[in-house]
């Protein structure tokens, strides 16, 4: 949604055509950091020598060795501005990995790393997702950042909907790993949602049109 209309060409061909090669996955990562989130306070020397184990793991491949260094990386940048980060004053959950939903045609998955919850002053629980970003040696954009904690808003509120509960943008939230930077969900969130849900259509309407990248051996 924050990209321009050449990248998003890029980037629906590449859910279409996926490539054979292995993608580096996050998973240690993300499950570290979350876990040192729900004690309430991140540990920066135990998340120091978690990046340390990781990055000296033995690795029957290079790929392998890549997985457990990017890994690394990952959790050693969090420890370094985890101190800066301040969660929502909320209820910290583990997080969950929702049905995917079919959003005009679109399959999408819907997976926070922790769920947020608060109790407001009318007694009414609200609801939330915590979700984590990462990119080695560079800050997440802020519209991007905006997006996702408004697309968690929105799948909320349209498709998870729970009798005497609601859900709250200032706890669906995305956490720039690399800067710490937190971001909620906007006040436009509901637009930005049904623009995202309109999005979706259009691509279904474009995906049997939708040309193999140049060159490609399918």
């Amino acid at each position: 949604m924050a990209a321009s209309e050449r990248r998003r060409r890029t980037i629906i061909e590449g859910c279409k055509y996926r490539p054979l090669v292995r993608l580096l996955q996050h998973k240690q990562a993300t499950i570290t950091i979350s876990n040192s989130l729900q004690t309430g306070k991140p540990n920066p020397k135990a998340l120091q020598e978690k990046a340390d184990f990781i990055r000296s793991k033995l690795a029957t491949d290079d790929f392998e060795a890549l997985t457990n260094e990017a890994n690394a990386d990952y959790i050693q940048k969090f420890a370094e501005v985890s101190a800066s980060v301040k969660l929502p004053n909320a209820e910290i959950l583990p997080g969950n990995s929702f049905p995917a939903f079919k959003i005009n045609g679109v399959k999408v998955k819907f997976s926070p790393h922790l769920l947020l919850r608060r109790i407001d002053k009318t007694n009414k629980q609200r609801n939330g997702a915590f979700m984590l970003r990462y990119a080695k040696n560079k800050a997440l954009d802020s519209a991007v950042g905006e997006y996702q904690s408004a697309a968690a808003f929105g799948l909320f509120k349209d498709y998870l909907k729970d009798e005497g509960s609601e859900p709250d943008r200032s706890i669906c939230v995305t956490l720039d790993a690399f800067t710490g930077t937190l971001y909620p969900a906007p006040g436009n969130s509901v637009t930005a949602f049904a623009n995202m849900k309109a999005a979706c259509q259009t691509i279904a309407e474009r995906w049997s049109n939708i040309a193999p990248p140049k060159g490609a051996v399918l």
